[in-house]
């Protein structure tokens, strides 16, 4: 089974993806803050860092550059409401997908299969 990390500040919106990516049948850790997320990666065996860009304490960028170096084969797919963060984002972590908010839990659930090139595993 797939694990997912999932590092997000919002509480609402949290609980909304981690929900639908367990749905779809990931096995998914949520943190409030990317200063969480850095002993779970150390820690454990995540395939996908799922990293909210602006949180305190740590952002997503820091995080997924932390999280390159204890824990380089995990992917990285950043959430963003932001277009200017996007394209920094784009910039420090050309690697990392970027989703911009609003989306639809669908999209969400369509790009990490894509990223671990998956068939469509439930329906949200």
């Amino acid at each position: 089974m797939i694990r997912i990390l999932l590092a997000e500040d919002e509480e609402a919106m949290r609980t909304y993806l981690a929900r639908a990516l367990e749905n779809a049948g990931y096995d998914v850790t949520a943190v409030d803050r990317g200063t969480m997320a850095v002993p779970l990666l150390e820690d454990g065996d995540y395939d996908l860092l799922l990293s909210d860009i602006v949180m305190p304490e740590m952002d997503g960028i820091e995080l997924a550059q932390r999280c390159a170096e204890i824990s380089p084969r995990t992917k990285v797919m950043f959430i963003t409401g932001f277009a200017a963060v996007t394209l920094k984002a784009s910039r420090e972590a050309p690697q990392a997908k970027v989703l911009s908010k609003p989306f639809h839990l669908k999209d969400l659930v369509m790009e990490v299969e894509r990223l671990f090139g998956q068939a469509a595993q439930a329906s949200i």
